[in-house]
């Protein structure tokens, strides 16, 4: 029997004694192993044979630990809907070691759903399937996509039943990789206590794992303030080019290496709306899709205030006017990170003055009909040739969208090159293929039913969204009618 190895270099354990609970995962009765990546094992240097195993099984359902593994639950605090708690930390979730990938670079091994900890707050840390399969979905279509994420490496179902509000589910855990689980959270968690000499050793430690180049310069927390800026507005630009809700921007949900975390409400709008929201427990909207960017924004200013008594411990006014710039040179990194990417789907190689208008007038004739957000793009392409009539069906009323067209095409005129390379690379960043919500739900569904054929599928599909294939053009429809308003839930 091959023997599952890890060459774990686990910094996090070792370097940030107090900032951790040492802890087990619960034991489990059967696990199974329901989906394993085999890639991305590949790619961390790992064994995929050793590991889509029983004993793979048993180690990513948190039930064995390999050699190696300092498993461990974080601790951080948070701003959830905008009231702040002091302490949450992995609740049901545990840090099974850190590996040296195959490119060199540092990667989580995390383990979601692996039972309670002392951070549970009267929660059982357990997860069931429906959820551990929808975050392997998104996480992974994320990736195809070309958006920082963390990333699913292995689902497994325990053998138990877990009570949930629908009735008993099937219990699960999933495995997932990422840069790091830093979080803005994990930052405040420090600061609300007081304890700035270990906030220094975390933002030192951030820097290093995530920022290198700022290592020893005098100004180096102000410079991971501005880093961390700079890479959450372009991962929020990349969230709204293609459509995606997060649903809970909380701030224990902002990772520090800029990675997108925590799929649990999510969504994909299908016709295109900026006040769309999905998240049942988002009431008031503060996490509609039109509002992620200010949001951003508002987790970054609590990061920065954690920050200041090592910007300049000796002058507090100081400290605050320059992480305050900082902050407030978001909106200009996000829309430079948003222009170019709106660019990119347009097909505009070279920058001219109207291009943000009329971005935003074509969303406005979107938003006006419902029009298809990821259709819609995609059919820009055929523009490059000179035909309109894909772009036109995706508007109930096709003269809505004349009087854009033809201020498209004179925008087009402006442009160099070959038509034919136009639509070529405007189609590698316009997706056919994102995880639609109505198919997600009916995979999630046959799973939890124990078919899991239909989540296979999808998973196939969106790992190449950008090639449209016979056969497929299920996956790139809307929604039908009959499926109606769609909610998502936390409860994993």
């Amino acid at each position: 029997m091959t023997i599952a190895h890890f060459a774990f270099d686990n910094s996090y354990a070792r370097e940030l004694e107090g900032f951790y609970v040492p802890w087990k995962g619960a034991e489990v009765p059967a696990p199974k192993m329901i989906r394993f990546n085999a890639a991305l094992a590949q790619e961390l240097g790992l064994d995929p044979v050793a590991l889509d195993s029983d004993e793979g099984a048993a180690i990513f359902a948190g039930h064995t630990a390999p050699e190696g593994a300092a498993q461990l639950a974080m601790a951080y605090a948070g701003h959830q809907f905008g009231g702040f708690s002091p302490q949450l930390g992995d609740g049901r979730a545990l840090l099974l070691g850190e590996v040296i990938d195959t490119h060199g670079q540092r990667r989580d091994i995390h383990l979601k759903g692996s039972g309670r900890t002392p951070f549970s707050r009267g929660g059982d840390g357990k997860a069931v399937l429906g959820p551990v399969l929808r975050e392997y979905i998104i996480g992974e279509a994320m990736h195809a996509l070309g958006v920082p994420t963390t990333r699913a490496l292995a689902a497994v179902t325990t053998g138990e039943k877990i009570l949930r509000q629908q009735g008993p589910e099937p219990g699960a855990v999933l495995a997932r990789v990422a840069s790091s689980h830093l979080r803005v959270g994990t930052f405040q968690f420090f600061a609300a206590r007081g304890e700035t000499d270990r906030l220094r050793q975390l933002a030192d430690y951030a820097i290093a794992r995530h920022y290198p180049q700022l290592e020893g310069r005098p100004d180096r927390y102000l410079g991971l303030l501005a880093a961390v800026r700079d890479r959450q507005a372009a991962l929020i630009a990349s969230w709204m080019h293609l459509g995606f809700v997060h649903g809970v921007m909380n701030t224990d949900n902002m990772t520090i290496s800029g990675e997108t975390i925590d799929y649990g409400p999510c969504a994909f709008i299908d016709g295109y709306d900026p006040a769309a929201v999905f998240s049942s427990i988002d009431s008031h909207g503060r996490y509609a899709y039109g509002n992620q960017p200010k949001i951003a924004q508002w987790n970054l200013a609590r990061l920065a205030e954690t920050l200041l008594d090592l910007i300049n411990p000796d002058d507090s006014d100081d400290a605050v006017a320059r992480a305050s710039e900082v902050i407030n040179f978001f909106p200009l990194a996000y829309e430079r990170a948003w222009l170019k990417g709106l660019r990119a789907k347009l097909g505009l190689a070279r920058a001219e003055d109207g291009d943000r208008e009329l971005g935003e007038a074509l969303l406005a004739a979107m938003a006006a009909q419902a029009a298809d957000f990821t259709r819609t793009f995609r059919s820009l392409s055929a523009m490059a040739s000179g035909d309109a009539d894909r772009l036109r069906a995706e508007f109930a009323d096709p003269a809505a969208i004349a009087p854009w067209l033809e201020r498209y095409r004179a925008r087009l005129a402006l442009e160099t090159g070959q038509a034919g390379d136009r639509a070529a690379a405007m189609d590698r960043v316009n997706p056919v293929y994102i995880p639609r919500n109505h198919m997600v739900e009916a995979a999630l569904q046959s799973a939890t039913s124990g078919d899991l054929a239909p989540f296979e599928r999808l998973v196939g599909v969106l790992a190449d969204p950008f090639t449209e294939r016979p056969g497929l053009e299920v996956f790139a429809l809307g929604a039908p009618t009959d499926f109606g308003p769609y909610t998502t839930y936390c409860g994993t």
